[in-house]
């Protein structure tokens, strides 16, 4: 039997707490290297937004609701988004919170995608003034792509054509799955190749273009080391299970 003292105990005890602390340390550091210097990529770190649910347009501070990102309705930089309020007929850019009631379907079929925030761009007409007709709703911030960078992955629940640029190059995101959120929203999972700008530092902007009065529910945009495959090699990969699952239902019911 070995015997410890309460020193030999204490002294365990704390070396493992210290190890534990130390490792969420460097998981934290690591996770904060691998996105690079972009910052608030899953849109969790909105803070000081007052009410939670108010009537649109419930116009809140983009640098409380977006920290990190800047706002633009068409070519115009706004400096407060909606909380909560999408709009029904006009452009705008809206944070979806936690007290957001997702069933109610009378505007649009939008929701959290993943943990307490996700962002809507909607297009429509303009708000502003100046700019005639259906105008685009996008968000944009400036960092460095990591090193090690393969791939821009990002979920979507859309109904609008989203473009994804850095620096002005535009990328081609393609369909990699498919899930559900916890609201019960269907939604897809996108990867573009970034490889050709990793290490650079430039803009990241994501627009929903303007086409009728739609939206884009955009959450969790990450950078990855694993390369996205092309199209032709995805839709083999795609038609190939598909052929398999078919085999085993054959199979089964024989």
């Amino acid at each position: 039997m070995i015997r410890l003292r309460n020193g030999d105990i204490m002294k365990r005890t704390f070396n493992s707490v210290a190890g534990i602390s130390i490792l969420t340390i460097y998981s934290a550091l690591y996770s904060a290297k691998a996105q690079g210097s972009f910052q608030n990529l899953n849109f969790e770190s909105a803070t000081g937004l007052g009410s939670p649910q108010e009537p649109y347009p419930n116009l809140v501070p983009a640098g409380s609701a977006l920290p990190g990102w800047t706002a633009y309705l068409g070519t115009v930089q706004v400096t407060q988004v909606g909380y909560n309020a999408p709009a029904n007929s006009t452009a705008s850019i809206t944070l979806i919170g936690p007290t957001w009631n997702s069933s109610d379907t009378s505007l649009f079929r939008i929701g959290i995608i993943d943990g307490d925030y996700s962002v809507d761009l909607q297009t429509g007409a303009n708000p502003l003034g100046g700019e005639p007709g259906l105008i685009s709703a996008s968000i944009e911030q400036n960092g460095t792509v990591p090193g090690n960078a393969e791939s821009l992955q990002f979920e979507a629940l859309e109904t609008t054509p989203l473009t994804v640029t850095f620096n002005g190059n535009v990328l081609s995101p393609i369909a990699l799955s498919s899930a559900v959120s916890p609201d019960g929203l269907p939604y897809t999972l996108y990867g573009a190749n970034i490889s050709a700008w990793a290490g650079q530092t430039g803009e990241l902007e994501f627009t929903a273009d303007q086409v009728d009065e739609n939206y884009v529910v955009l959450d969790d945009i990450t950078f990855s080391p694993n390369s996205v495959p092309e199209p032709t090699t995805l839709t083999l990969v795609l038609m190939g299970g598909v052929a398999l699952a078919a085999r085993r239902w054959r199979t089964k019911r024989a």
